[in-house]
Parts: C-alpha cells; structure tokens; sequence
C-alpha cells in the first residue's frame, strides 16, 4: 500500500520551532527537525517538505504552492488552528488531502483550544499522541486512495 513514491508537505506554525525548548511537559523535549529525520527514514518512500514559520501569510503561500501537486499536507498550524480563518480558506481552495495534527490533546487544554478552526476542511484530525501525531498524519495520507 506504501510502495510507490508519494510528495507529502509537513507545516509547522507559529512557536513549533521551539520544540524541544518550550514547554516540555505539553511538547517533551525533543526537536522537530530531529523527529522529521525519523519520520524520513520510516517513510523511504515519500519525498517530503517541511516548512515551519510563525508568519500567517508565508503559511498560506505554502499551502498554495503545494496543495496542489502533493499528495497530501500534514499540518499543525499552532495557535492559528483556532483563529485563522485565512489558512481555513487556504486548505478548502486546495485540491489534495490535508491531515490536522496536534502534539497534545487540545481537548484538555484551555477552552479556547477546544476548537478548531480548520479541522471542518481537513480530511480528518490526529491530536494526543506527541510527535507520532505526524506518523500517523503521514500514515493517513498514503492510506487514502
């Protein structure tokens, strides 16, 4: 099912590049880019992209310059992912699947976290489970036909 080569975009929004530093309780204590190297090696056939960047506009032109030739997008947007109605728009103009992921369950965190912005125009939402939450993203995309 996993065999032939995919094109799979990974977007981290605002203060992801701080894995590894930032609240290590909520996100551990390991690095992204660390991660995205086991992620490489699990993965030999997907050719990805990572992109992490604190700026909503950069975000969205990501989106847009991928969505459309990618087999899919895995995305944590941060912060944005309850208030970014700019990347909503973002991901519903584009044509491949896009899979929301979240280090921690936001569902027990702060209210204002509860909801998701995005999650409606997303193929679906993996959240709780550290950073395999993008293994099993990942996993998502090459699942769907």
């Amino acid at each position: 099912m996993f065999n032939r080569m995919r094109k799979i975009l990974i977007i981290n929004g605002p203060n992801l590049n701080l894995l590894g530093v930032r609240e290590k309780t909520i996100y551990g204590d390991q690095s992204f880019e660390t991660y995205y190297e086991t992620l490489q090696e699990k993965f030999p056939n997907v050719e990805f992209t990572y992109y992490q960047s604190n700026v909503e506009g950069e975000l969205i032109n990501t989106i847009h310059q991928h969505g459309f030739n990618d087999n899919g997008i895995v995305i944590n947007a941060g912060a944005y992912t309850h208030t970014s109605v700019a990347i909503r728009d973002a991901i519903s103009g584009v044509n491949c699947p896009v899979i929301e992921v979240h280090i921690s369950n936001t569902l027990t965190r702060e209210v204002f976290r509860h909801e998701s912005i995005i999650g409606p125009v997303c193929k679906g939402s993996i959240m709780g489970f550290g950073l395999d939450s993008y293994r099993l993203g990942v996993e998502a995309i090459l699942g769907l036909k």
